[in-house]
Parts: C-alpha cells; structure tokens; sequence
C-alpha cells in the first residue's frame, strides 16, 4: 500500500487547492504517471504517482484545500484495498495523515478520533509564517476559525480575520472575537449578476495581496529615464542576439542596471525578521508575469552573475515556460527582488504591492517617444520610460529608495556597451 502525499510547491508554500482528479477509484496508476493537478498561489503544477498501484482511495474531493503533507489519496496491489464510499474523507479523518506517521487508511481515520486538547495544539501550532504573520498583527490564532487540517489557521484564514477587523483593533486587542464585522459596503447581487467564483490560484493571489498591505508600509516613489542609448543598443546588437536564438527586448537592460544598483543599495534586497532586518547574500530577482489564469513570478537566481545575454536567455525562458503551465515549484521560489512590467500593456507607470517576504518590487512603465527638453534647451524625441519603485517603510527610508532608483536611471541613460 502506497500513500499519496501533498506535496510542498514552492518556498513558504503550507497548502494547495486540488483543482481536478485524472484518476478515479479503481483506477491502474503507473508510477510517475500524472495523477492529479494542484494550484497554489505560486504554481499550477501536476502531482506524480508515487509508486504503481489501482487507486483505492481519494481523501479530498477536487476543490478541496490541503495542507502539505497530509494524504490525499492511496494506492494498494489489489483493486479491493480500499472503499468507493471511502472517496471523499472527512477533514477530522486526515488528522493523522498530517501531524503523525501514516501506515494505512485505518491509521488514519483512527488519528480522526483526536481529542479537543490536541486540536487546539495543533491550531495553535500552524506553520511557521502564520505564526510569524499572526505575530505580526498581534493575533492570537486560537481566536482564529481555522479551514486546514484539524482546524489549523491557514494563511488564507488570517488574511480574512484581518480584512475584517480595522487595523487598531488588530494591534490593540489581540484577543478579541474573530467575528466577522458587518461589512455596510457589501455589494448585494442582483438577479441579472453573473457570479463566478474565484479560482484557487484567483483567491490566494487575493490573500497574499491583503497580507502584503497589511504587513508593509507602502511607499511608491517615481522616476523618469531616458531610455534613447537603450532603444539605439537594442537596435544595434538585436540581429546578433536572434542570430545565438534570443529575443533581445527592454527588459534585459533593466534587470543588468537593477542587479548592479542592488549591489550598492543591498537594504532593497532585504527581508525582515521581527525586530532585524536580514540582509540576503542571493541576488535572485522575481519576473512578474501575466498569464490567462493569473499571475506567475517566476526566479532568476543568482542575477548578479548575468551578463545581458544571460538575462536575456532567462526572461525568454522563463516568459514561454510560465504561459506553457511548465513552471516548476523551484522556478518560483526564492526571489529576493521582484520587477513587474505592465508597460508591456501600455501602462505609464503603477504602484504595485510587495511580493512578501521581499521589502521592494519595481514597477516597468511602457517605452514611448515624447518631444523633451534636453539639457542644452533644445527640444528633441526621445524614447522615454517611468520606473516606480514600491518599497517598505519600515525598513527603506525614502532617501535610500530614491538614490537606488537614481542609480538605475543613471546606468540606463549611460549604458557601457561593454555590457553587451
């Protein structure tokens, strides 16, 4: 007998929403051969068999929120190892799959019998960042309705309990109710309304947004560059680049120019841990990328050891395999700095919220020409551009953010072209 395990994709990553069964009770799986999909809010991903077997069991119906580590299904040599009416299992009954050693289906619907006492411990307990978001917030968890496993807290709960509570009640009273509050700007639908309700990956990008804004001070400052010396590079070396298989956009430049101002400026780079701030060695930035289903941030590790060509390799890369749902949990992990480019659909410039635990993401505006005044007060087109960096008060002080943003709008006006 062979237990299917919930696996953790990616870093931070406590649970995964099962979006759909390509197996049914009954079923013969080859080993390694796709038997579910998985959503969380960094990947969609296939979960692999891992042994062969017929399928006698399925713990959580499709739909169903998982924490990591508990069995969600089970795999036996003969096709009666297991019930049909065993298909979908109470949560109270995956206790044990999740907080002890699993042996086998009676192990677990035993562990389903757990005292109140044990519960409460194992709410109380969660994973270590609701605990530390919760910290935070001044939240005590255990009064925190709890939708995981054996009622622990999972982040998306946190997320709702402080969407509805106002913020001085969350940091001045951390034992209070968790009842929701009634929310007088709560939009009633009408019988004409369509609704649609969120999808797995929808609905956790939506939490994490919250927690984001709940846990930073938002700070967005704006620059200009004149990003003429990168269009002319561009043009000039975009043959050479296609010749070697590789698209030579904006982008490239962008990320070589923030690398190197992480190099001076390493507080963006920065994570914080209670009281400290932790400096990351890792230069390993996030690319924002938009697809059909949501919003991917895909890693480039080690950035600060990438030429231009390299960078370029990596956003092709990266950019095709995110819209090609072939993304793995280690792509999506990681990432210290976050750069997101919606100018790529025309935006001037946005604000956008910090990708935690990271304490910064710079906002790509779209490349236009405009009529400016240059220095000598001659009136000329130029290929102009806006970068907004969001950044987390708390530990950036405005000065440090706008000379790191300085930095960049110098290397970008000013490009060695022995970069190239």
């Amino acid at each position: 007998m062979t237990n299917v395990i919930m696996p953790q994709m990616g870093e931070s990553v406590t649970e995964g929403v099962i979006t759909s069964w390509y197996k049914k009770v009954g079923d013969w799986v080859d080993k390694d051969e796709p038997l579910l999909s998985i959503t969380t809010d960094k990947v969609d991903a296939d979960v692999p068999s891992p042994g062969e077997g017929y399928l006698t069991k399925i713990g959580f119906d499709e739909g169903a929120t998982v924490e990591i580590d508990a069995i969600i299904a089970v795999l036996s040599a003969s096709q009666n190892g297991g019930s049909a009416a065993e298909t979908v299992a109470e949560p109270a009954k995956t206790v044990a799959a999740a907080d002890a050693p699993a042996a086998s289906p009676k192990a677990s619907q035993a562990g389903g019998h757990a005292s109140s006492d044990a519960d409460e411990l194992r709410r109380s307990r969660s994973s270590p960042l609701v605990r530390k978001m919760a910290s935070d917030h001044g939240v005590n968890l255990q009064q925190v309705s709890g939708s995981g496993v054996s009622g622990r807290v999972t982040k998306h709960d946190l997320a709702r309990h402080l969407e509805s509570k106002p913020a001085s009640a969350v940091a001045s009273a951390p034992a209070a109710s968790s009842a929701p509050r009634e929310n007088k700007w709560a939009y009633q639908p009408s019988p004409t309304d369509r609704l649609e309700p969120f999808t797995p990956m929808r609905a956790s990008i939506a939490d994490h947004m919250v927690v984001s804004r709940q846990t930073s001070a938002h700070v967005t400052t704006v620059f200009e560059v004149d990003m003429t010396r990168i269009a002319k590079l561009r043009s000039k070396h975009r043959k050479a680049y296609e010749e070697k298989g590789v698209k030579l956009s904006f982008m490239p430049f962008i990320l070589k120019a923030v690398t190197t101002a992480i190099g001076e400026y390493p507080i963006v780079n920065s994570a914080v841990v209670d009281r400290s701030v932790a400096y990351r060695r890792d230069i390993n930035l996030g690319m924002a990328v938009a697809v059909d289903w949501g919003l991917l941030v895909p890693v480039i590790r080690q950035a600060d050891e990438k030429s231009v060509l390299g960078f370029a390799r990596s956003v092709n890369d990266l950019a095709v395999r995110a819209r090609d749902r072939k993304l793995g949990p280690d792509d999506l992990q990681g990432g210290t700095f976050t750069v997101t480019n919606p100018g790529v659909f025309g935006s001037l410039f946005g604000t956008p919220i910090i990708n935690q635990p990271q304490v910064a993401i710079l906002c790509v505006g779209t490349i236009t020409k405009r009529a400016v005044v240059t220095d000598d007060d001659a009136i000329a087109i130029r290929h102009m551009m806006y970068l907004a960096l969001s950044f987390d008060h708390r530990v950036i002080d405005g000065a440090t953010g706008d000379r790191f943003m300085r930095s960049i709008k110098d290397q970008l006006e000013n490009f060695s072209e022995d970069l190239l």
